[in-house]
């Protein structure tokens, strides 16, 4: 009987490997550069074409909204001539109520959350932490949820103090100012605690008061959180559009963003041309004071930190 050895077959070191996909740094790094550009050109894709779709048909005399041109055959400037011309919507009445409501709005919310946040800040009182955490509470509620409830309140004050109640730009800008109160606070308390206290200290051994302190020198350093609020509110405020619409009932108050709407909420003349005519004036000055003020915008917006 024969023993019959069986060897196992070796494998050769040259067997089958899959292609080599590594890439060296220098590669990683451009395919970075190329995700990042591609990435890059999508985002601006998405936010140009709207506005270059608005600004075409506010040149489109034919006063449609459905067109495949960026510049429409018969392009003109009728829309913009009868923005201003048409006396039944006095289009310029309605910009200079948003600039006067927006721009009063925020000065007296900037001014309250200024003195508020410094308060919170830099003093230490008995229900501190307490009155924060109210505030933080009470802005995590939608605003719309208290329309009902000011529309109600506006309609009873206005029995007693027509100046308060309904239809009037003194009870708008009253809750406009005040609803911007809260969020507001923990923004600028948050840089306001970023200041070194050690800077106040020696003003005050130097004979200075807290009200000289708070104008001369918080003040001044806290800037680019007071520019950026300013901003943001201003611009929340100026393109509102539910609360101006419930509260005000004539068309000499309506804002801008109210008095646009009329052109296209008609039974039987909607002219979309005169509506994105009108938008894009009353985008300009919003894109105007951001472009201005950009850099205290991004500065003010990554500095300091909310503490309770």
């Amino acid at each position: 009987m024969t023993d019959v050895q069986s060897h196992p077959t070796k494998l050769s070191s040259t067997a089958f490997k899959g292609p080599n996909f590594s890439l060296n740094y220098q590669q990683r790094r451009w395919l970075g550069y190329i995700i990042r550009y591609i990435i890059a050109a999508i985002l601006i894709v998405f936010a140009f074409v709207p506005v270059v779709w608005v600004v075409s048909a506010s040149f489109n005399q034919a006063g449609s909204l459905v067109s495949v041109e960026v510049i429409p055959k018969h392009a003109g400037i009728a829309n913009y001539r009868g923005l201003f011309e048409n006396k039944y919507y006095p289009f310029l009445t309605w910009l200079r109520n948003s600039f006067i409501v927006a721009g009063t709005s925020t000065l007296l919310s900037v001014t309250s959350t200024a003195v508020s946040a410094y308060g919170l800040s830099r003093f230490r009182f008995f229900g501190r932490k307490t009155l924060m955490r109210a505030i933080l509470v009470i802005s995590i509620f939608p605003a719309a949820l208290s329309i009902i409830a000011i529309y109600t309140t506006l309609q009873q004050f206005g029995d007693h103090v027509g100046i308060l109640g309904l239809n009037s730009h003194v009870s708008l800008i009253l809750i406009y100012a005040s609803g911007a109160l809260s969020i507001n606070v923990f923004l600028v308390k948050g840089y306001m605690d970023s200041i070194p206290l050690e800077i106040e200290e020696s003003a005050l051994v130097d004979g200075a008061t807290h009200a000289q302190i708070f104008r001369m020198i918080t003040l001044p350093l806290a800037k680019p959180i007071l520019i950026t609020i300013s901003v943001l509110t201003f611009m929340a405020i100026y393109g509102d559009f539910v609360l101006p619409r419930v509260l005000m009932q004539s068309s000499d108050k309506f804002t801008v963003m109210v008095g646009l709407y009329l052109f296209q909420s008609a039974d039987y003349a909607q002219n979309w041309g005169v509506f994105t005519a009108g938008a894009v004036i009353a985008a300009l000055p919003i894109l105007g004071i951001y472009m201005l003020l950009q850099r205290y915008i991004i500065g003010g917006l990554t500095a300091g930190a909310v503490k309770l």
